[in-house]
């Protein structure tokens, strides 16, 4: 671990000091963009806010800033360190936003222990900022905190460390017990924690359909229970139960379901071998979880097991979902972050990570195919359709329960520029995609057994953009949609031609033979080649007008490709 301080020290170190900067998004290299961007012309927008505050939107970065607050009382893995030194952490954040969403970040980290103060600072920043994002405050002191900015407030208030959790917990907990077979409504939940996130948790839980008196709720005393000894603040209070438990691994005995979100390596393998035979473990302390996964599976092997760490399966991280919760909000000038977004936001992750491998995935993390199963309940951090999903589902929601200021005309067209901002050059490309909707072509791939080639095929399916003909053996294709998860429906979303055995190799030999004859190709060379060379074969669904287009790759040389296409297709008239 200090091998990692230290690289990470020189990576904020150098080449400048910090992971930020202060970036202008308009021109000023002349006296005429002086004059229009402050004096005098400046006089202009100021005058047009003024008249009518909400133009300050569409005039100023306002409508895309948001601002982190910290008062560095409950730093991640560090504690009361103070906001001095959390801003390395408040800077990551920004980062963060900007990285994943396009949100533009102002990190505050303010030296103000007194809750009341603390509000009426931030309350006096509502002009600057679009969103405010509360970070690293300790608890009980959040709850009201925010609790008193989203009263005080008109625009959009977060905790992340409590909600950003609780709607990747949310999720974790939808897909794991569906993996598993169990209800939500009939499982036994025990969580070791009771601070803002293990709370905030618990509340998102039972909004989503958990029984609340299917909880029990340690701390560090043990069980929350009606009559504890010592004062009990009222988050924790909400989830006493009258029970004779007093000890987590008391609580544990029959559990379906462990949420831990306090401090690492407190539950014993004992413990977990007391729960049901087929748990969900969320062992969420950072950075050593309260019991590791080598653990768990040496005493209930079918566990599905959910970790904070990136080197285990199925991380739970808050980057899954603030940034787009935020761009969401934003985009439609949320007045606040209700419970219906963040239920939003929790099915539409849920339902993200149900869906097809993304070959962007897969190559952010080392060609590694993601499939809905115990190893991959949530989405990974990396996976593009993040922004589309999960911000276009806030929209809705916002829109939904009347807490947007600036509705959306239309929220196809939004998610397609969502979906800009991930590939970039979709806005370049879309005009061309609506121009091949119009006559759907059909398509040649070569490499029709390649995942590439057939998550390409997905989206050209999705996209309704070309009728795929893929070329291979059906049975590789038929295995590799099923490893990929695919949706792909043989000879409904697409054809293909195999070239061990198909009724049209005769007539494509022929053919080959008869272009190639007068460059030395026999029939028995032509019917060889024919079998064994893709490209030949896409080359001749062309020519032959069995497709209309074919698509080389990705493996072989380009030469090659080519070569093969041109003794078949010709060149151009002109080109040599």
């Amino acid at each position: 671990m200090q091998d990692i301080y230290k690289k990470s020290s020189e990576y904020h170190r150098k080449p400048t000091p910090g992971k930020l900067s202060v970036t202008p998004t308009k021109p000023l290299s002349d006296q005429h963009d002086l004059v229009l961007a402050y004096s005098p012309g400046v006089a202009g927008p100021c005058l047009e806010i003024a008249e009518d505050p909400t133009q300050a939107a569409f005039l100023t970065a306002r409508a895309n800033l948001i601002a982190v607050v910290t008062n560095g009382t409950a730093v991640l893995g560090l504690g009361d360190i103070g906001p001095l030194a959390s801003k390395p952490v408040m800077e990551g954040k920004a980062v963060l936003f900007k990285k994943f969403a396009g949100v533009d970040v102002f990190d505050l980290e303010l030296q103000q222990n007194d809750p009341d103060k603390l509000v009426e600072a931030i309350v006096a920043l509502e002009p600057t900022f679009g969103g405010i994002n509360l970070e690293d405050i300790k608890a009980p002191e959040c709850f009201y905190i925010e609790k008193q900015l989203q009263e005080k407030l008109k625009i959009p208030v977060f905790h992340d460390d409590q909600h950003g959790t609780a709607i990747i917990v949310g999720a974790a907990v939808l897909n794991g017990l569906q993996v598993l077979g169990k209800d939500i409504g009939k499982v036994k939940l025990v969580t070791s924690g009771a601070g803002a996130a293990a709370i905030a948790c618990l509340d998102l839980l039972i909004d989503l359909g958990l029984n609340p008196n299917n909880i029990i709720v340690t701390d560090r005393s043990g069980v929350v229970y009606k009559g504890r000894p010592g004062t009990i603040d009222s988050s924790k209070a909400n989830h006493e139960k009258e029970t004779k438990l007093r000890t987590l691994q008391e609580a544990l005995v029959g559990a379906d379901v462990f949420l831990g979100l306090s401090t690492g390596n407190i539950v014993t393998k004992e413990m977990i071998a007391g729960m049901d035979e087929r748990p969900l473990i969320l062992a969420l302390a950072n950075p050593s979880p309260e019991i590791s996964p080598e653990a768990v599976s040496e005493v209930r092997p079918q566990a599905i097991m959910a970790t904070g760490r990136g080197d285990y399966p199925n991380q739970v991280n808050n980057v899954l979902c603030f940034p787009y919760i935020f761009r969401g909000a934003l985009d439609v000038g949320a007045t606040k972050i209700n419970q219906e977004m963040k239920i939003a936001c929790v099915h539409a992750l849920a339902k993200l990570a149900q869906a097809e491998s993304s070959d962007v995935v897969s190559g952010a993390y080392g060609g590694e195919i993601h499939r809905f199963g115990p190893e991959y309940i949530i989405p990974k951090p990396f996976d593009p359709r993040l922004i589309v999903e999960l911000s276009s589902a806030v929209a809705e929601a916002a829109m939904n329960t009347g807490v947007a200021t600036r509705p959306l005309k239309n929220l196809e067209a939004y998610r397609q520029r969502l979906g800009e901002f991930v590939y970039r050059s979709d806005m370049l490309m879309r005009p061309i995609f609506t121009q091949a909707k119009k006559q759907a072509m059909r398509l040649t791939l070569v490499e029709g057994e390649e995942p590439r080639i057939l998550q390409a095929t997905q989206m050209l399916v999705d996209e309704g953009v070309a009728h795929p003909i893929l070329i291979g053996r059906p049975n590789v294709i038929q295995r590799q949609i099923s490893i990929l998860g695919l949706r792909l429906r043989p000879e409904i979303d697409f054809s293909w031609i195999d070239p061990n055995q198909d009724p049209r190799y005769a007539k494509y030999w022929k053919a080959y033979h008869k272009l190639l004859e007068r460059k030395g190709v026999s029939p028995d060379g032509a019917k060889i080649i024919v079998r064994t060379d893709n490209t030949v074969i896409g080359a001749l669904t062309v020519y032959l007008g069995d497709s209309d287009a074919v698509l080389c790759g990705p493996n072989g040389s380009y030469s090659q490709h080519l070569k093969h296409l041109t003794d078949v297709l010709g060149l151009a008239g002109g080109h040599q």
